[in-house]
This record gives C-alpha cells, structure tokens and sequence, in this order.
C-alpha cells in the first residue's frame, strides 16, 4: 500500500512537470501600467520623501534559449523626482519638489521558471520629456524654482531589476531602476542637486496577447 501511494505520488509530479515545461515555452507581448515611488539622492538632505506617479509601456519578448532565457525590449513612460527640505541658517526652512517625466527604453534578459514567474535583469535609456520644480516655505509662501528642462541632462540610463508573475494574461509585476547618470546640466541645477541620480521602485499590472 505505502509503495502504491509512492509511485501514485511520483506520477502526479511527472505529470505536473510535463504540463509546466509543456506551456512553458511562451513568448509574451504586451502592455502594463503602474505606481512609481520615486527618489533623488541629494547630498546633504537628509530629510527626502518620495514623488508618487505612474509608469506605462508596451513590451514584448525575443527567445535566445527557447523556454528559459529570452531578451525584452520595451518602450515606456516615466515619472521620477523627490520632494526635499531645505532649512538655511535654521531661518528659512520649507521643501521644494522635483519633478522630471522620461520616455523610456528598457532591455531586459529574462529568465524563465515555467510558465508563471519571469526573473529580469537589464538597463534602461531614457529621454527627459518634461521637468519642473516648486518650493514651498514653511510659512505658507510658494514660488517656481528657476529650473527648467534645460538645466537637467536630456538622457538618463542605469540598471534595472525584478520580477513578474502571470495568470493567465494577467500579469503582476515589480521593478527596480536604479540611475547612473547624474541628472543636473549646469551649475545652477547642481546647487540644488548635486550630483544627484535617480532611484525608482515599481509596481506594475499588465495584459499579455
């Protein structure tokens, strides 16, 4: 009886492992969306909060080892940026706020486990579309600060990392991009910003076809 339910057991995994790596084979194409919590390094400002957005893209995958490895090429929507305080000579003290948009070109390698979990690791190139800044004091006044999208680098890229899980079509998804170029351009964005890069953490939803 004992060897029966043994050899009954070791069927059902052989089973199972036939009908995973048997859909296992899949190249997917799609679209996704998400939130973005993301943040500038800024030296000598400790006290940082996140800007909260919104990420979008389109995404497909190229096999190189059919079933386990494939290459995805994507083409994206961005918010990044902080907000940071500032206090000068314990006198005027507020915060102003960061925002930059990039258009965005991810290449990932995938690495596949089954059907259902996609492991990626790759970098990101990214075009700057649109960038303001904002302080507001502490006693209630508020002002533009005098950075325009020219005072910030054009392109932006670094390395990126996650992980998707799929059901079905669906998809759930995180992501890391972590920024290696330093984004101010000219002595007037480097006051404010240092050599400041930028830091994103994803989460995303998506649809396969």
């Amino acid at each position: 009886m004992k060897n029966r339910i043994i050899i009954t057991f070791f069927i059902a995994v052989l089973g199972l492992f036939q009908v995973t790596t048997s859909t296992a084979q899949t190249a997917r194409s799609g679209i996704k969306g998400g939130f973005n919590a993301s943040n500038l390094y800024i030296d000598n400002v400790n006290d940082r909060n996140p800007r909260y957005g919104f990420n979008v893209g389109l995404f497909t995958q190229v096999p190189i080892i059919k079933g386990i490895l494939y290459l995805q090429p994507e083409i994206g929507y961005s918010t990044k940026g902080t907000t940071a305080r500032y206090n000068i000579l314990n006198t005027f003290q507020g915060e102003t706020t960061f925002k930059l948009d990039y258009a965005e070109v991810p290449l990932l390698l995938t690495y596949k486990i089954g059907n259902v979990i996609d492991i990626q690791a790759g970098a990101y190139g990214g075009y700057l579309v649109n960038a303001s800044s904002k302080s507001k004091s502490d006693n209630g006044s508020s002002s533009e600060v005098l950075l325009n999208k020219d005072n910030y680098k054009s392109f932006d890229y670094g390395l990126s990392a996650g992980l998707n899980i799929y059901f079905g079509k669906l998809m759930v998804g995180t992501r890391y991009n972590h920024g290696l170029q330093q984004i101010a351009n000219t002595e007037s964005a480097r006051t404010f910003l240092g050599d400041s890069k930028n830091s994103v953490g994803q989460v995303h939803i998506g649809f396969t076809f």
